[in-house]
């Protein structure tokens, strides 16, 4: 271990570097000494001034130093191959979700953010990055990147509302007023508590002597209980604000000085040797990628591409709350978990579209296209995404009704049948009515980033867009939906609805919010991949369990009934609805779908069209040729489970 003292890194020719300099907490060798990890913690001074810095809202209002800069600091976690030689010279820069790191798990098929997998990354040479920006995670979460935020100085405006939304998988007398577990912004003064039953209800106000706010005055107490599966709104006004966006300018300068350094001072030991940048961000962190690139911070301090590519995973149509006052970062939205936050805003398309609401034309890389700095960009959806995120609102018109145009550098893949997140055998139920998803769809993500290297380092241009379209009759309203009458199967119909918000005059500009609970004016359309005969979507990628199918997969599910609000979606789940064995099970059950007996002679049979699916998934390069026999496998496995188990795991 190094312990290192406060180092001041500056840039040659930079005037105001923002990244000031860094605490070395460790380096040492790592997989036989062929890499090297470097922790510690970095520190930044942020110009107000600066027009770079404009976009960082309340940034104006913040506490300076003796420079005239706001001060925040930051973990960092890299791991750079050791020999230069042996580096592809591309930085792998995972946005952190909520403190953690998980890209190993998704490219290395690592099992915790302690093992490196396979290693597949680090053969091919990127240097990984990762770097806190999240002020809420709380400290108490030793594993967790921690970002430290500038504070607004004394006698700053600090008006505005905040709101706590709370849905309980269980009654209880409590009500945490943070997202999950992340901080809550503390509380000056209570407002009101208000409750619904549904998404579409209007919320009803609880009297105030039902509930106190506790002592340690980030939670509620109800004594009469909170009911499970109701929709809770706590409206209070915040105190103690942070200045929110500069987690986005601490990673925009981060990077920039791995990119462009120069000459430095007290970096103790060599830097990575990189030339480019590639920003990968799973859910939270996909949409934190899409505001980093919308709100104008692909562009650094002297007006440098930052990101060369950027890879926003099941982000669906969201941006969210991380750079406005108050922000809670942690909100996402679901159709039934943080429903009324500002996450799926207009523009959702990387061209220009109009809002035919309010006549409004923007898109999400206009900034970077006046800057010059428009990155190459990947946006990968599952089924889960169409339903529970909105994803069909990234490549349709804002009125629904026809398919929009891509910018040239833009790639939207489509993975039909997976959900949120990787999911293997066995089939489990998990908070949810049906059996989760069993899908992994990693082998096709680790091919996809062999792509975006390859189209950003040396131009090759990667597979054409594959996504459910308008025009090809792969895309669809609820009412017009095929989906097959499975017995004992109910199909959703209170999908995730990108509602247009009102949160007061002074949101949209200066980012402060007067109205809570929001007014909702309107809605933006709601469509979902068509399906076919096996209820499996329409016009997307499909690994090998997908396209010689087992079973109907989807990208929803339901709450348990014992989380209460049982019609309504679960968040992340999708389902695995087996196909009937035999013909004479499917005609006794009256399951329209086929059998198993009546689609594959047998195992062998079934795995020779398994194989035929992972080859042209290869030909496409949608899969890497060393994947192979893993995809086949693991469509091995769901023969084994469903077409002989004699049993279903709970």
């Amino acid at each position: 271990m190094v312990r290192g003292y406060l180092c001041v890194l500056l840039c040659a020719g930079t005037a105001a570097a923002a990244l000031r300099g860094v605490e070395i907490a460790e380096r040492a060798p790592v997989l036989g000494g062929a890499y090297e990890r470097i922790t510690g913690r970095a520190h930044f001074g942020l110009n107000p001034k600066l027009a770079a810095n404009r976009i960082v809202r309340d940034l104006d209002l913040a506490q300076l130093d003796a420079a005239g800069e706001a001060e925040c600091a930051a973990d960092f976690y890299i791991l750079r191959p050791t020999d230069p030689a042996k580096s592809n010279g591309t930085v792998l820069f995972e946005v952190s979700n909520r403190g953690g790191r998980g890209m190993l798990g998704r490219f290395n098929f690592a099992r915790g953010a302690a093992e490196f997998g396979d290693r597949w990354v680090m053969q091919q040479g990127f240097t990984l990055v990762w770097l806190a920006w999240e002020w809420d995670v709380p400290a108490s979460n030793a594993r967790a990147l921690q970002f430290t935020a500038p504070r607004y100085r004394a006698g700053a405006p600090t008006d505005g509302l905040v709101r706590s939304e709370f849905t309980a998988d269980k009654s209880g007398t409590i009500m945490p007023l943070g997202d999950r577990a992340q901080v809550a912004i503390p509380v000056r003064k209570p407002i009101a508590l208000y409750v619904r039953s549904g998404t579409e209800e209007a919320p009803r106000r609880i009297s105030a002597d039902r509930y106190r706010l506790r002592a340690d005055g980030r939670s509620l107490e109800m004594p009469g209980g909170f009911d499970a599966g109701m929709l809770y709104e706590f409206v209070y006004q915040g105190k103690d604000p942070v200045v929110v966006g500069a987690g986005l300018a601490a990673v925009r300068d981060f990077i920039s000085f791995l990119k462009y350094g120069g000459e430095a001072t007290g970096w103790n030991g060599p830097r990575p040797a990189v030339k480019r940048a590639l920003g990968f961000g799973i859910s939270q962190s996909g949409r934190w990628l899409r505001e980093f690139v919308y709100d104008g911070f692909n562009a650094d301090e002297r007006g440098r591409q930052v990101f060369d590519g950027i890879w926003a995973d099941v982000a669906g149509a969201g941006r969210g709350s991380f750079n406005f006052r108050y922000a809670q970062p942690s909100r996402d939205g679901w159709p039934y978990l943080n429903v009324f936050y500002p996450t799926d805003v207009f523009p959702f398309t990387d061209t220009d579209e109009t809002d035919p609401a309010t006549g409004r034309t923007a898109g999400l890389l206009d900034r970077a296209r006046a800057a010059r700095t428009q990155p190459k960009m990947f946006l990968t959806n599952g089924s889960s995404e169409y339903w529970g995120r909105g994803a069909a609102l990234i490549h349709v018109t804002a009125d629904g009704r026809r398919d929009a145009p891509l910018a040239p550098d833009t790639r939207i893949y489509f993975l039909a049948g997976v959900q949120h997140g990787p999911r293997s055998l066995p089939m489990v139920e998990q908070g949810t009515r049906y059996p989760t998803g069993v899908v992994d769809q990693r082998p096709v993500e680790r091919a996809l980033l062999a792509d975006l290297e390859a189209w950003v380092k040396d131009g090759a241009a990667p597979p054409d867009s594959v996504y459910p379209r308008i025009a090809g009759g792969q895309l669809t309203d609820l009412a017009h939906l095929k989906f097959p009458a499975i017995p004992g199967v109910a199909v959703p119909r209170h999908p995730r609805v990108a509602r247009r918000l009102d949160f007061g005059p002074e949101f949209p500009t200066p980012g402060v919010i007067l109205q809570e609970p929001p007014k909702v004016t309107g809605a933006f359309p709601v469509l979902v991949p068509q399906v076919d005969a096996n209820g499996i979507d329409l016009g997307g990628v499909r690994l090998p369990e997908v396209a010689v199918p087992l079973a109907t997969l989807t990208g929803w599910n339901f709450r348990a009934p014992e989380r209460g609000a049982p019609e309504e979606l679960a968040e992340y789940s999708g389902s695995t609805f087996p196909l009937a064995k035999t013909k004479q099970a499917r005609e006794a059950a009256h399951d329209p779908r086929r059998s198993i007996a009546g689609r594959y002679a047998g195992r062998d049979d079934y795995l020779k069209r398994v194989r035929a699916a992972a080859d042209d998934l290869i030909r496409h390069r949608f899969l890497l040729p060393q994947d192979r026999e893993l995809a086949i496998q693991s469509a091995a496995q769901l023969w084994d489970a469903l077409a002989e188990a004699k049993h279903r795991q709970k």
